[in-house]
């Protein structure tokens, strides 16, 4: 799947996030659950890890159970379950290499590979941590929609880091642009929100842009849910740094 392709798909998917944090907590969490699921299917073929059913396997449980652990978390810090769900998924990594029955190659290559993709795939519990921010809803909504815009800008043909540079400006500029036409969003927030979005999927779309696994299906739909998954958690973390 080329570049321009995986773009508009990342922009289709940041959209329904959007729309799903629109009607609510529960549709949102849904969302939330199914892209770490589409993470634990392509990751492992996106690595080319020796084993990819078991990594799989770990990636998805350990990514649903953080979208579950933070949905019915009460009161602050939202994330306070995150790093037991994030060590229990380490330990499934090792149990899932220890029950291998191939020889075991490329063992550490394997463990680290699985390791990365459930951290990816925590990553989307945060969306529903920052749809429990002060600005609720509307700062989830404006997260997807800047990536969304990102993502589409990116597909266009400019070359090198004009396509970067336009993809950073057109996040911004919708950041802005949504913080203004929603009351809970302030200018700033939308901003730098914006800002966050467009860095994201300019760098990377830089990344994945050469990488021969993506020709495989499973790899390409990792690629694509990749930035929209990461996306919550980014904007939620860069947040609470930014105003507290």
């Amino acid at each position: 799947m080329g570049l321009s392709s995986r773009a508009v798909a990342t922009a289709v998917v940041a959209a329904a996030v959007a729309v799903a944090a629109f009607f609510g907590l529960l549709p949102l969490t849904l969302a939330s659950a199914a892209l770490a699921v589409l993470v634990a299917i392509g990751w492992p073929s996106l690595l080319n890890q020796p084993a990819p059913g078991g990594s799989g396997l770990v990636i998805g449980l350990t990514g649903v159970g953080a979208v579950a652990a933070v949905a019915a978390t009460e009161g602050e810090p939202s994330l306070r379950n995150l790093p037991l769900v994030l060590a229990m998924g380490v330990v499934l990594a090792f149990v899932a290499e220890m029950l291998r029955r191939d020889g075991r190659p490329r063992l550490v290559e394997s463990l680290l590979g699985t390791v990365s993709g459930l951290v990816v795939a925590v990553s989307a519990a945060g969306w529903i941590a920052t749809d429990r921010t002060d600005a609720g809803a509307a700062l989830v909504v404006t997260c997807a929609a800047t990536l969304a815009v990102a993502s589409a800008v990116s597909a266009l043909p400019v070359p090198g880091w004009w396509n970067t540079l336009l993809t950073l400006a057109a996040s911004i500029a919708a950041g802005g642009a949504l913080a203004w036409a929603l009351p809970e969003v302030v200018t700033a927030n939308g901003l730098w929100t914006g800002a966050v979005s467009g860095l994201l999927v300019a760098s990377l779309h830089a990344l994945f842009d050469q990488l021969p696994a993506l020709e495989r299906r499973a790899a390409a739909l990792a690629a694509i849910v990749l930035p929209v998954t990461v996306g919550g958690i980014l904007v939620f973390v860069v947040g609470r740094v930014l105003v507290g």
